[in-house]
């Protein structure tokens, strides 16, 4: 009971996105039942998580990919702790319970405190076109347009993809629209970007609207393109987008979001046209 008002307190708190929920609540649950007399304490950690994660599944309205992309996280913070709670239990090692306060410190990140780690994150893709210079800058001028997903981890996880692609123009004032339909993580939404700098070889795009499904799990900043002939036939195409991650705790879903990220402006990529 006191997991089940844990876990619908730091939701109806807005604390959904933060380390509570998938470090500081599975520690506190773990040592719970860790500590109850049984001799299958990691089975009875294993099958009570994995019906959290399906009531969440549920509850917040989730897709795969939120379950999915949470649950090494958590599978691992429970199933450590109670490790740790067998170890003082066998052998009397009472020192490793500081471990213990150490990972609630982490659980702390993202809860409003002011406390998180390099939220503001940044990726670039480099990519060499078999296009001349002056092609790749007509693609860019003409804008993005939907195409299939390519990347394996994003058809896997279903990651959310702009359905609808509108806008073109590399002057300052350009704008391109990227319309996304609703799904099981919620309504579509979209995202507007604005050019906002440009010159010989390079654009600049700053994103003015997002109510887009993605904004909950990161606010994207900008996107800065540049290009320039490799040869009189290929060209390299750079692509930097600054972003700021809406997940905590850092140490897990910051290099989960830069791997996906780096996916996503691939994608991107595709869609002007510059596989």
């Amino acid at each position: 009971m006191v997991g089940v008002l844990s876990f619908f307190v730091t939701v109806h708190t807005g604390r959904a996105d933060s380390a509570v929920l998938f470090v500081g609540l599975p520690v506190t649950l773990a040592v719970a039942l860790a500590l109850v007399p049984g001799r299958t304490g990691h089975g009875r950690v294993f099958g009570l998580t994995t019906v959290a994660l399906l009531l969440a599944a549920v509850l917040l309205h989730e897709g795969a990919i939120c379950v999915l992309l949470a649950a090494p996280l958590v599978y691992l913070v429970v199933h450590g702790t109670t490790a740790l709670i067998h170890a003082v239990r066998r052998h009397s090692s009472a020192h490793v319970l500081v471990l213990l306060p150490l990972l609630l410190v982490t659980a702390t990140e993202g809860t409003g405190t002011g406390w998180r780690v390099t939220p503001d994150q940044r990726v670039e893709v480099v990519r060499v076109v078999a296009l001349p210079a002056d092609e790749v800058a007509a693609r860019l001028a003409a804008g993005p347009r939907p195409v299939p997903v390519r990347s394996l981890p994003l058809r896997l996880l279903r990651v959310p993809m702009p359905q609808q692609v509108s806008g073109d123009g590399l002057a300052d004032g350009d704008r391109w629209l990227f319309a996304y339909h609703g799904s099981a993580h919620g309504p579509g939404g979209h995202l507007l970007a604005e050019v906002d700098r440009s010159g010989p070889g390079r654009v600049g795009l700053r994103f003015v609207t997002n109510s887009s499904i993605t904004g909950r799990w990161l606010d994207w900043q900008r996107a800065d393109l540049s290009w320039r002939a490799v040869d009189p036939a290929q060209t390299e195409v750079r692509v930097t987008v600054a972003y700021r991650r809406g997940l905590d705790p850092s140490w897990y879903f910051g290099p989960l979001q830069d791997a996906l990220m780096h996916r996503g402006v691939g994608h991107l990529l595709d869609m002007l046209a510059l596989p």
